[in-house]
């Protein structure tokens, strides 16, 4: 990974944290819809880079906010969850494109791009939302919340991508 790609990394860590834990972490529709845009970072991390080092820094991000939130690790769990299964949601999703490496987020087809961002938040979630709730009796409520959570995470990322990618004409 080249300095500026870290540099990136390391600045998109920072300021997903503090958008998390300053901003995001106060929503909460009905009891149970929460976003969680610090799943970005996973999302957007160069897809040449270091694997054992996504995994860390997701550890790290999900860490940092489960301090801030005082959930006890169910972040740092779903982070790295996701970090590691990132691989596998990248081949499904983008196919060949993905075994050559000539995948970008910002040129894939919205196909591709939706099956990759779904798949990486709602597994994220489900994760998260399955250490925390713990429980068979409330699986309906673990269900709502993965789906509802996601669904609005999702929005929330779309935006941002959106927001963040467009060039100046």
């Amino acid at each position: 990974m080249l300095n500026n790609e870290l540099i990136t990394n390391a600045l998109r860590f920072v300021v997903l944290v503090f958008i998390q834990v300053l901003l995001l972490n106060n929503i909460n529709l009905a009891g149970f819809i929460n976003p969680y845009i610090y799943i970005l970072f996973i999302l957007l991390y160069p897809f040449d880079g270091n694997r054992a080092l996504l995994i860390f820094s997701s550890f790290l991000l999900g860490l940092s906010i489960d301090i801030f939130q005082g959930s006890g690790g169910v972040h740092a769990a779903a982070s790295v969850f996701a970090a590691y299964i990132r691989p596998v949601v990248l081949k499904y999703s983008f196919g060949v494109s993905y075994e050559y490496n000539s995948v970008k987020i910002s040129t894939s087809s919205p196909t591709e791009k939706f099956a990759y961002l779904t798949s990486i938040v709602l597994f994220h979630h489900l994760v998260m939302f399955s250490i925390e709730i713990f429980s068979f009796n409330h699986m309906v409520l673990l269900l709502k919340s993965t789906l509802f959570s996601g669904i609005f995470t999702l929005v929330i990322i779309y935006g941002s991508l959106i927001l963040f990618n467009k060039k100046a004409s």
